[in-house]
């Protein structure tokens, strides 16, 4: 792996500083880097604050004093979701961060294999045409164009990375089986891929180490697999029984529940290994779900 750039005080600003961008955060911080991001109340800032994180709260309204929250970032994150009526940083912010792209090492956005849509269990790659097949797909899809055509206009070095689903700890199916929330829903062929939470932060620490601006990555694990086959295996480490069966046309779902089951593939993350040098640590949602018994 490339080495990470040396300057002398680095500074990641991630708009929304939720699970997956904690986690980077956390890594850099270790390697010198000041830690900054948003959060939608003052409440929650205060307690970033408290962890070393410079905290900016941002959602209901554009940031207060865009040009002190985002002096001296030289790495960029994007990790709010786009709503109906577009991506929220860019509409409240696009001008601000276009006079910060000249002194910008690193941009990543966050996005979703969603884009993708249903490929019935089939497998894709990042050269697999992008055919949304549900409005949160879509609205991934428009927000991904727009910050490739704001890259193109003010030459911000963009990366954009189609999460898979997304656990970790405190996000599991152990906590949702000892929380009593887990379910066993069985839809014939359905399949997903996942990742841990800590192997997406190593993925966008080693794109930030050796970044190439225009990419885009997906960042998934080994071992697509039904959903219900990984109850069934969080059941056993946890020595329980596994919820029963339910079929998928018997469930009652809330419409984004649903909307998850919409979509049936396969992703490769051969990029992420070849390209990037990334080893994950939870190769497969096994070696995920063992390390989380300790602190599920």
């Amino acid at each position: 792996m490339d080495r990470m750039p040396m300057n002398l005080h680095p500074r990641l600003f991630c708009f929304g500083y939720g699970f997956s961008a904690a986690s980077l955060g956390r890594r850099l911080a270790a390697r010198g880097f000041v830690v900054a991001g948003t959060c939608r109340t003052e409440n929650k800032a205060e307690a970033l604050r408290a962890e070393g994180v410079e905290a900016f709260t941002f959602g209901d309204s554009p940031l207060a004093d865009p040009a002190a929250a985002l002096g001296g970032t030289t790495h960029l994150l994007l990790s709010v979701p786009p709503g109906e009526t577009g991506d929220p940083v860019l509409t409240a912010h696009e001008a601000d961060i276009a006079r910060l792209a000249p002194q910008l090492e690193w941009v990543g956005y966050l996005s979703t294999t969603g884009v993708y849509g249903d490929r019935s269990g089939g497998w894709v790659d990042e050269k697999t045409p992008l055919k949304p097949g549900t409005a949160r797909g879509r609205r991934r899809l428009e927000a991904e164009e727009a910050w490739r055509a704001f890259a193109a206009r003010t030459g911000a070095p963009l990366h954009v990375f189609r999460l898979a689903g997304i656990y970790g700890p405190g996000r599991n199916q152990l906590r949702s089986l000892m929380d009593g929330t887990a379910r066993r829903i069985v839809k014939p062929g359905q399949v997903f891929s996942r990742i841990h939470v800590d192997d997406i932060a190593a993925v966008l620490e080693a794109s930030i180490a050796k970044p190439r601006p225009g990419a885009a990555y997906n960042v998934c694990d080994d071992a697509p697999a039904p959903p219900q086959e990984v109850v069934v295996y969080a059941a056993e480490l946890l020595g329980r029984e596994p919820p029963p069966e339910i079929p998928f046309d018997k469930a009652e779902l809330t419409p984004m529940a649903r909307s998850f089951y919409a979509d049936s593939k396969r992703v490769s993350n051969r990029l992420i290994r070849e390209e990037l040098g990334v080893r994950l640590q939870y190769p497969t949602y096994r070696e995920g779900l063992k390390a989380l018994l300790e602190q599920p």
